[in-house]
């Protein structure tokens, strides 16, 4: 016996005709190269969405064709969002710090029909346009009196394009399976893939971010996304902002700049925001150097790379909580938080520093599971260490134009590449990319934690561990350290002594090199390939 519910579909025109209806008087303010402090509603943002998709209907597009931004976090980006997801479109956001090899793959691979981009990215718009052949037209995101001088054809002005159209426009009877959104993956090895989003996953995803131990989303709140649009869709809050109604504050280029985030917490009153662990550390950096608080802000997940423990305890110094959260591009990206900050009571300091070291509990909609090397699975009590599976309806389940993988191989379930461990409580602890695991002496060695430990010292700016032949043990931990504007004079013995008592002995690393700064990938995660390269020919002292 089937339930007497309605059923109507979960799209992202759902999301979108809510906030118009019910929230269409929150604010958006942008940072744009055009514009320092623009300001409008979430009804003049879908009024102007629909005008955009006017202009769409006039291209000859077909339901399900892409429409690709090259865009910082602004409203023109966040309009496009929804113009061409609640179209019948698919909106693929690209990376612009990709390589420019890897954007011509992605937009070919794509298929991209017309691709959005911001006046930031002219020159590298340029570089590739003649090798992307299938594009009918490239969009330039400001107005006609901002418009530059450029040796491509045909270029269409943002602003002039809307002019050119009015605000009404009858969306589409959309599936909710249909695809809204596409990203790919940083592709560190071989081509990029595509994760292919659908409205209900998206939808689902944003409800689930909004949960009070994840976000934790009202309309009460003040939210700056300095996480990229374009990297897994801002995880998720272009989504779920409107849907509870809160203020959205658009970083634009300036997500890097500690001045202006500074500014803009304080001038906007922002409640909470989401970024990678580099945002927060100049952030942090500018108000220690300025004396400068931040009085409004209440909460920030980090996410993207392991947090360092010093990051969350600078940020308390504020009356801030940093919650770490953890996921990827094929989970949409969430898929745990740690809200660990209300239990401080019930542990030891010790403990509790451990424990707000983890990826958090899973969200509800997403299941994880830990396997060994024969596909058997693991106990959780958080000591064993296993590869990480995850399922749920916002996970991937095929990547986009391929046939096949290795991360699908087991059938209802999506390997994530991490190794880790899943306490009693549900707790996660990543441990390790699969990849980047160090095996001593048959003996796992974890090497974000060591990293971990080695980032809280004072004179480290930054670092990675990774694993290194050995011939005795096989392999063994080696350090590659940047060292902090006040840590100039630190040597590899002093760092050394620094492991002592904080982690096992037989994990703390055999030597430690020094460099002026370590190789990150796209998205701002440190790539361990190219580490391994650069200190392939290295040998640990005496072995």
């Amino acid at each position: 016996m089937n339930g007497l519910m309605m059923d109507t579909p979960l799209t992202v025109t759902a999301i979108m005709e809510h906030a118009e209806r019910f929230n269409g008087g929150g604010e958006i303010v942008s940072v744009t190269r055009d514009n320092p402090r623009h300001r409008y509603t979430y009804r003049e943002a879908f009024a102007r969405a629909r005008q955009l998709a006017n202009a769409m209907a006039g291209w000859n597009l077909a339901r399900g064709d892409r429409i690709a931004t090259l865009a910082w976090n602004d409203y023109r980006h966040f309009e496009t969002y929804y113009a061409s997801a609640c179209s019948g479109y698919v909106c693929h956001t690209i990376n612009p710090r990709l390589f420019p090899e890897q954007l011509v793959y992605i937009i070919n691979h794509a298929e991209d029909q017309y691709v959005f981009f911001d006046l930031d990215f002219l020159p590298l718009v340029e570089g590739v346009a003649a090798q992307c052949p299938g594009v009918k037209g490239w969009v330039a995101l400001t107005s006609e009196e901002h418009m530059p001088e450029t040796r491509l054809e045909g270029v269409l002005c943002y602003e002039t394009l809307l002019a050119q159209h009015g605000s009404e426009f009858e969306w589409p009877a959309l599936e909710e399976n249909e695809a809204c959104a596409l990203c790919y993956t940083s592709g560190t090895t071989g081509n990029p893939k595509g994760v292919l989003y659908s409205h209900r996953s998206t939808l689902l995803h944003a409800y689930a971010s909004m949960m009070p131990d994840a976000l934790g989303l009202s309309r009460e709140d003040v939210v700056l996304p300095i996480v990229p649009m374009f990297h897994v869709n801002a995880w998720g809050i272009p989504y779920s902002c409107p849907m509870a109604g809160a203020k959205i504050v658009f970083p634009g280029a300036k997500m890097g700049d500690g001045e202006t985030l500074a500014d803009l917490i304080n001038e906007e009153g922002i409640t909470q925001s989401a970024g990678v662990p580099t945002v927060w550390l100049a952030l942090l950096a500018y108000l220690k150097a300025s004396g400068r608080t931040i009085e409004s802000l209440q909460r920030v997940v980090v996410g993207g790379a392991a947090c360092p423990l010093s990051v969350q305890e600078d940020f308390e110094r504020y009356g801030v909580e940093a919650r770490v959260g953890w996921g990827m591009t094929e989970m949409s990206p969430l898929g745990s938080v740690n809200a660990s900050a209300a239990t401080r009571d019930r542990h030891s300091p010790e403990g509790f520093a451990k424990l707000r070291l983890k990826a958090g509990r899973p969200v509800f909609g997403v299941e994880m599971k830990i396997v060994d090397e024969k596909g058997d699975e693991l106990p959780h009590d958080g000591v064993a260490y296993g590869s990480l599976k995850v399922r749920g309806p916002w996970i991937c389940s095929s990547y986009f134009k391929l046939e096949g993988s290795d991360a699908h191989a087991e059938e209802g379930w999506f390997e994530t590449g991490d190794v880790a461990t899943i306490d009693p409580d549900g707790y996660v602890a990543i441990t390790d990319r699969t990849k980047d695991v160090i095996k001593s002496g048959g003996e796992w060695i974890s090497s974000i934690e060591v990293e971990n430990v080695a980032t809280d010292h004072p004179k480290v700016a930054e670092a990675a561990v990774i694993g290194h032949y050995h011939p005795k043990w096989s392999e063994r931990p080696l350090l590659v350290v940047v060292r902090g504007p006040e840590g100039q004079d630190l040597t590899a013995e002093e760092m050394l002594a620094w492991f002592d008592g904080k982690i096992a002995k037989w994990w703390v690393p055999d030597a430690v090199q020094f460099v002026d700064e370590l190789p990150h990938g796209a998205t701002g995660k440190i790539q361990k390939v190219e580490l391994r390269k650069q200190f392939e020919d290295f040998q640990f002292p005496g072995a």
